[in-house]
């Protein structure tokens, strides 16, 4: 459900009170909190229904995730909660428009056993917006205690995960050999394992936008060679004048290469502030805000000036060669 962060694992495949308890019982581990999910219901508000996944927790989920959830307004779930639910940041606050308010009350449709049944639950808390660390989708949780979860769901104490807070790091590493050895039909995902897939992803993407950046620059490079090439071609009348009157080789060709970078310049400033203005709209409409920076700004223009001066070199040299009397 919710990734672990911290000094934590987390063991996930079909779980029941017994799995809970040796889990407990594992030594290093601090709490451990039965999770679970899946379940989706509909509920009306002002006439629109809407569609949340529901999910089951007790008081350890709390501990185990530490201060990962922080509470908007009102409180978290305890042991004595029956009807109740704490609600994510995008059920309680989509759009920044607050919707449900601590007291309030929800009637959700579900579907139990090919079933419908309906229940209703008093908002207790709201949270505040996480953004879902790798896709975890807290925002958009109905959160309910767990026994209430399995009253109405019929789990008879199965559980989808059971999340594992170590007491330190040092102890992560026994909990997953012991994980490996005593519970081997148990499949785990620790922190460090998170951390490998979303730098694989990492990597990935990496290598794809650097595939397509090459290929720009490529691109870039061929069409300043033509352009220079056309310029030099229409200009013979004025690099043979300047040659006439005691120009000599090396002074064709620092002006052609000058201009190649004044064009990189420019090519570059615009460039990187569009590319700034892009993303921070961009950023906006997905939640991810940028962090442009001035040295991130002359990174891409002196990029672009070394690609125009470098792809420069050529034409300039073809004009150096040119015959004051060719035309």
């Amino acid at each position: 459900m919710y990734p672990v962060l911290g000094e934590s694992d987390e063991a996930f495949t079909s779980l029941d009170w017994r799995d809970l308890n040796r889990l407990r019982a594992i030594p290093g581990v601090e709490a451990a909190a039965p999770v679970q999910a899946g379940r989706w219901g509909s509920y009306e508000y002002k006439g629109d229904v809407y569609r949340n996944e529901i999910v089951g927790i007790d008081e350890n989920y709390f501990i185990v995730h530490g201060g990962e959830n922080e509470v908007e307004e009102g409180r978290l779930l305890v042991h004595s909660d029956t009807a109740a639910a704490l609600l994510g940041y995008n059920v309680a606050t989509p759009e920044g428009e607050p919707r449900y308010h601590i007291g309030d009350r929800i009637k959700i449709n579900v579907f139990v056993d090919d079933e419908q049944m309906a229940f209703t639950v008093r908002v207790i808390g709201t949270l505040k917006q996480t953004g879902g660390v790798t896709g975890s989708g807290v925002d958009d949780y109905i959160i309910i205690p767990l026994r209430y979860f399995e009253q109405i769901f019929n789990t008879q104490g199965k559980y989808l995960a059971i999340d594992l807070k170590a007491e330190t790091i040092d102890d992560v590493e026994r909990i997953k050999q012991s994980l490996e050895e005593d519970f081997e039909k148990l499949g785990y995902q620790s922190l460090d394992m998170i951390m490998d897939e979303i730098n694989q992803i990492i990597g990935t993407i990496n290598a794809v936008l650097g595939g397509i950046a090459g290929i720009s620059l490529m691109v870039a490079g061929v069409t300043i060679v033509n352009t220079m090439t056309v310029s030099i071609m229409e200009r013979t009348k004025e690099i043979g004048t300047l040659k006439a009157i005691g120009a000599k080789n090396t002074d064709v060709l620092l002006l052609f290469i000058s201009e190649s970078a004044v064009t990189g310049v420019i090519g570059g400033s615009l460039g990187a502030a569009l590319g700034f203005l892009l993303s921070i709209i961009i950023g906006r409409l997905i939640g991810l805000p940028p962090s442009p920076s001035m040295r991130l700004g002359f990174t891409v223009t002196g990029f672009a000036v070394i690609t125009c001066v470098l792809s420069g070199i050529y034409p300039a040299w073809r004009a150096s060669n040119l015959h004051p009397v060719e035309r």
